[in-house]
């Protein structure tokens, strides 16, 4: 640092960058973080594409905390709370999609204040969030409702499917996993690009393979 009676030091002129001492430098550089999450129900490898995504994104993949065989319904995620725990004020969560983070609006909204509270913002793909901000605070509330929404949605579809599968009298012998009315949202969905082979398998509540085979007939009928 240079003093007052130094040649190169104007009076009252505030010191340059890189006349701070290294160690506020260092400070100041690694102040904002970008920390990441993860999180899927079954398929491992869509855990590793969502890190690849979250590197992507500038995280740093140690600085990536993952949850593998948790529902977005289950709370307790230590994953989860790791990420929570790591992020300081300035830093920014980073996340693939809300539905890896929270699946419930009140889920959404006890995340939100933890990160208002530390003054982190949320990055969800290529858009980051300030929970602080009036705006920022409506626009998660509105993607936690639409999520929270669709899934409901879904199974309303589903019993209403069965229902009338049941009064037509299609369901006999044993039990199908999932009604021709699943099939076609299933394709639909799936078509979209949006949504994983575990999305499909958590939001309808069927195995991998179940998944697989849907999509394996109605591609069949499709064709036909």
């Amino acid at each position: 640092m240079l003093g007052e009676g130094h040649p190169n030091r104007t009076p009252n002129r505030p010191l340059l960058l890189h006349e701070v001492p290294t160690r506020l430098n260092r400070s100041y550089v690694e102040r904002e973080l970008r920390i990441g999450y993860a999180r899927c129900s079954t398929d491992k490898q869509d855990l590793e594409i969502q890190k690849s995504s979250l590197v992507d994104l500038g995280v740093d993949a140690s600085r990536i905390y993952s949850d593998h065989g948790l529902t977005g319904t289950n709370r307790t995620r230590p994953g989860l709370d790791q990420a929570l725990a790591a992020v300081r004020e300035g830093d920014t969560l980073v996340v693939a999609k809300l539905d890896r983070l929270a699946r419930s609006v009140p889920d959404a909204r006890w995340i939100a204040e933890q990160l208002t509270e530390r003054g982190v913002k949320l990055q969800l793909g290529a858009s980051v969030y300030d929970p602080a901000d009036p705006m920022g605070k409506m626009f998660f509330n509105i993607l936690a409702t639409f999520a929270e929404f669709e899934a409901d949605l879904i199974r309303l579809r589903t019993r209403e499917g069965m229902k009338r599968a049941r009064a037509l009298g299609k369901l006999r012998g044993k039990k199908p996993k999932l009604s021709e009315l699943q099939h076609k949202e299933l394709r639909r969905m799936y078509d979209t690009g949006e949504y994983s082979i575990s999305d499909l398998a958590e939001m309808f509540t069927v195995s991998r393979p179940t998944i697989y085979r849907t999509l394996a007939r109605t591609s069949k009928t499709q064709q036909v």
